[in-house]
């Protein structure tokens, strides 16, 4: 593949349903294939992974949250074609982590089960010490089966690097919290209400850093949010459908959309729809305040559990987990429409990441 190499995506999937755990893949830049080099299940669970700096000048580390009940994240280097864990497996001190971010030093994990946010620092080696705080959510929400109590569902910095948002599902709310980089100390600044029963789970900010999109898991919607990051305060001001308004004739099919992305112009805002097993295209005008749904397309298997950009923003990415594959799509520059190009086996997919 020659310089096509340097450029290799990270698969994370459930172990418990037959996943390989984390599987590493080179990605031609021409076609956007993906082919398997090697994979580990040193951590049971890892649904989801992220790309920081590693050992050595100018390296990077895998690190993966283990979404077990008891809940585990660990550090993997990523030099080779099998990724190696790089000390210990540290507890999150939290159950059923099912997101981690890098900021200010850490990695800060987001507590499914627990409805928590535990922060690790990033040792000089990049890897985990053991956690130093956890920030519990309070709350519920009015689906007694979801929302009985807090589920983190995901937590990541914003562009400005001053703050932590965690999404949580439980209590239709994102709450914006402060990190200290010396001590790890996590602090809740503020929190959003969301509509009650919207159920959110992903964000993702607008490229101008000024918007962020809010995906409703509970309701096929994405509520759109200012981002005010000197004063760290998140305001809703609309909520688009990411579906059309009848997603099957018998109105049987339940659809949980997954996750949220943006184009790196802009111009284009994608949602994963499991369920419906599509994935939707709204456009964006130059404000970026209110997203039009203008298309879905088929994600090329079942239940996609993610959806992610590559770092041209020319190839898209779906996990889909029922199915046990990954599909990519190239992007049409123009409509910002997926067109399918391509597929591999990927047994209880759960995500895809860039390094």
């Amino acid at each position: 593949m020659g310089g096509n190499s340097a450029v290799r995506a990270f698969i994370g999937s459930f172990t418990s349903s037959g996943g390989p755990g984390i599987t590493a893949a080179a990605v031609d830049r021409d076609t956007g294939a993906l082919t398997v080099l090697g994979s580990t299940d040193v951590l049971a669970d890892p649904s989801f992974l992220a790309v920081g700096l590693g050992p050595g000048p100018g390296g990077t580390a895998l690190y993966a949250v283990g979404e077990t009940p008891s809940g585990a994240a660990a550090a993997l280097d990523i030099s080779g074609d099998v990724p190696r864990l790089i000390g210990g497996v540290q507890a999150v001190d939290g159950g059923s982590p099912t997101h981690l971010a890098l900021a200010a030093g850490h990695l800060v994990t987001a507590n499914y089960g627990s409805g928590s946010v535990t922060a690790l620092p990033v040792l000089a080696d990049g890897s985990l010490g053991a956690a130093v705080s956890v920030l519990q959510h309070e709350g519920s929400g009015p689906d007694a089966r979801r929302q009985e109590g807090p589920h983190a569902h995901q937590v990541l910095g914003d562009p400005s690097g001053a703050w932590v948002l965690s999404v949580d599902l439980g209590t239709d709310s994102v709450r914006v919290c402060a990190l200290d980089a010396g001590t790890g100390a996590l602090r809740l600044h503020g929190e959003t209400a969301l509509r009650p029963g919207a159920g959110p789970r992903h964000l993702a900010f607008h490229p101008g850093g000024a918007l962020a999109y809010v995906l409703n898991e509970l309701e096929p919607t994405v509520t759109v949010c200012r981002w005010d990051a000197a004063a760290g305060r998140l305001e809703p001001v609309g909520e688009t459908p990411v579906l059309p308004e009848s997603p099957s004739s018998d109105g049987a099919v339940r659809t949980y959309p997954s996750e949220v992305v943006v184009s790196h112009d802009g111009r284009f805002l994608w949602t994963a729809n499991r369920g419906h097993d599509t994935i939707s295209v709204l456009t964006l005008d130059e404000t970026g305040e209110k997203p039009v749904l203008v298309a879905t397309v088929g994600c090329g298997g079942r239940w996609p559990r993610d959806l992610t950009l590559d770092p041209t923003g020319q190839w898209l990415y779906a996990a889909n987990e029922h199915s046990g594959n990954v599909s990519w799509f190239a992007v049409e520059a123009e409509t910002g429409v997926p067109q399918y190009a391509g597929s591999i086996e990927a047994p209880a997919a759960s995500c895809v990441v860039f390094a």
